[in-house]
């Protein structure tokens, strides 16, 4: 009887499992705690690229590439690894894109240390990681991809992109030599790797035990699926000399059909346990578009001091979460509360003057002459299908409306003037309609697997769909590059102000 029950319960375990993996395949769990202990990646989904974490006690703090979005270096929040809900943004002024960036504590004090294009590295500095933050202090020094990390003398070290590193001042916030040095060549990855160049870079250095481990990033962050990847080395100095990994790599996409293309971009993180996970960011097979998500998978250390991470496959399963919590974050409940720098960012200029909201209306002020140069406001989702609508109401010099932003030559949108109703398609007015004086108008704007439909309607009841018909399905860096993501949104420009109310996003995902 014991063993007819053990196979009984064997043939339900497997019949779960084979559930689970249809399920999880299909993409109808999107992401994060499943509520029963376990969690499915990604655990931060949408636009979250190059993920650099910390633990501070019982508290995990993650801050992603800010690019050309501001409020800048957000500070996300997590008791548990999987639930993460931002507190605050450490950059308000438009320096140029900002990448890379590693957040860390050194004594009493929070740091983010992070790259912008063409400029150079920069650090903030805080007392919490709930702000206020300083003004950014320029380092004077090139290279991309800045870590902190404090050797056993207590001299404190910037290590760079290309397998370098600079020695910081006691404060933190200057260099004492203007130049960097190398220390570690990086692995020679197999010459059949699909990739889009070497590119050592993103180096995240941890001490475990006797040895600083470095993980390092390589074959470059978008192109082919199986191009990105995060490498290991270790040292018993971070002088070195650096001993790669003999099961290199940590983290990377073997097989095309993979739901996560790109993997790498690591950051160690060890949980109260003891136990060590990983956190690096992916694009989701078939939607680039969405951006460079969140994953995060547990990391065995082997006998002989090595790590180890799961592979294919078994990322796309649930996962028993790191550490036990209640807490389940929804990640769009308060979109319609418009938390300037936390949700909603503008694209390139920030002026806190633009928007106020009161009673569930956001008035935001407009300005350019275009939806680019209005700097919209716009947020992060990974839905595969989705809708944001409104009501809208504006003055007779201001045209407003909804759009989806991949950047100022890409995008697609809808709205209006007094006069008429505008589209736009790729960054350009592609059609008009007369709105006969309209002041108020209720858009929508749908999203079903890249296909987007615009509909509007003058009580915010009766539906009139319009023939819009376009694929947005190569909105994502492969074809475009910039390194960014389609982000839903609002727009306002001109010499007036518009009015958002009811403001809903849907998600439409079967």
């Amino acid at each position: 009887m014991k063993r007819k029950l053990q196979c009984i319960f064997f043939a339900c375990l497997m019949c779960l499992s084979a559930t689970l993996q249809a399920q999880f395949k299909n993409g109808k769990q999107k992401q994060g705690d499943l509520g029963n202990g376990t969690f499915l990646n990604p655990v931060m989904g949408g636009d979250y690229p190059d993920p650099s974490i910390m633990r501070d006690g019982k508290d995990y703090y993650m801050v992603h590439s800010a690019f050309d979005y501001l409020p800048a270096l957000t500070v996300f929040h997590s008791i548990d690894l999987v639930n993460w809900q931002p507190i605050s943004s450490a950059l308000t002024t438009y320096l140029g894109s900002g990448w890379a960036p590693d957040i860390c504590k050194y004594n009493d004090q929070f740091l983010i240390y992070f790259t912008v294009a063409g400029k150079g590295n920069f650090v903030v500095t805080a007392k919490s990681p709930y702000g206020p933050w300083s003004n950014p202090v320029d380092l004077k020094i090139g290279g991309i991809d800045p870590c902190h990390i404090v050797d056993e003398a207590g001299q404190r070290w910037l290590f760079l992109s290309g397998g370098t590193r600079v020695k910081l001042a006691a404060d933190g916030l200057s260099v004492i030599t203007g130049t960097s040095e190398k220390v570690y060549e990086g692995w020679v990855f197999p010459k059949e790797f699909e990739s889009d160049g070497f590119n050592l870079e993103g180096p995240k250095l941890k001490k475990i035990g006797n040895y600083y481990y470095m993980i390092s990033a390589e074959g470059g962050t978008a192109g082919p699926p199986q191009s990105h990847m995060a490498v290991v080395a270790r040292a018993k100095s971070l002088d070195g000399p650096w001993e790669n990994a003999p099961n290199n790599p940590l983290v990377h996409t073997y097989k095309d059909s993979d739901k996560w293309w790109a993997k790498g971009h690591g950051s160690l993180i060890d949980a109260p346990d003891g136990k060590w996970w990983i956190v690096y960011h992916a694009y989701e097979n078939g939607f680039i578009g969405s951006g460079r998500q969140t994953l995060l998978e547990p990391v065995e250390i082997t006998k002989d001091g090595w790590l180890k991470a799961p592979t294919g496959s078994a990322v796309q399963l649930p996962v028993k979460k790191p550490v036990k919590s209640q807490i389940i974050v929804q990640p769009y409940a308060h979109l319609n509360e418009f938390r300037i720098g936390l949700e909603w960012k503008f694209y390139k200029k920030y002026n806190a003057e633009r928007t106020s909201f009161n009673d569930g209306v956001l008035t935001l002020k407009a300005q350019g002459k275009t939806p680019q140069e209005s700097a919209p406001l716009l947020f992060v989702t990974n839905a595969h299908s989705y809708e944001i609508s409104a009501k809208i109401e504006i003055d007779s010099s201001t045209v407003a409306g909804l759009i989806l932003f991949y950047n100022s030559d890409f995008y697609v949108g809808t709205g209006f003037d007094t006069n008429k109703r505008y589209r736009w398609r790729k960054g350009t007015v592609r059609g008009t309609w007369p709105n006969n004086g309209q002041q108020t108008v209720w858009l929508k704007i749908r999203n079903i697997n890249h296909i987007i439909t615009g509909y509007y309607s003058y009580d915010g009841i009766n539906w009139e769909k319009e023939i819009w018909g376009m694929d947005i399905s190569g909105y994502h860096h492969n074809t475009l590059y910039d390194f960014v993501s389609v982000l839903p949104g609002l727009f306002a420009y001109g010499n007036g102000e518009a009015k958002f109310s009811h403001f809903a996003f849907k998600v439409l995902d079967k």
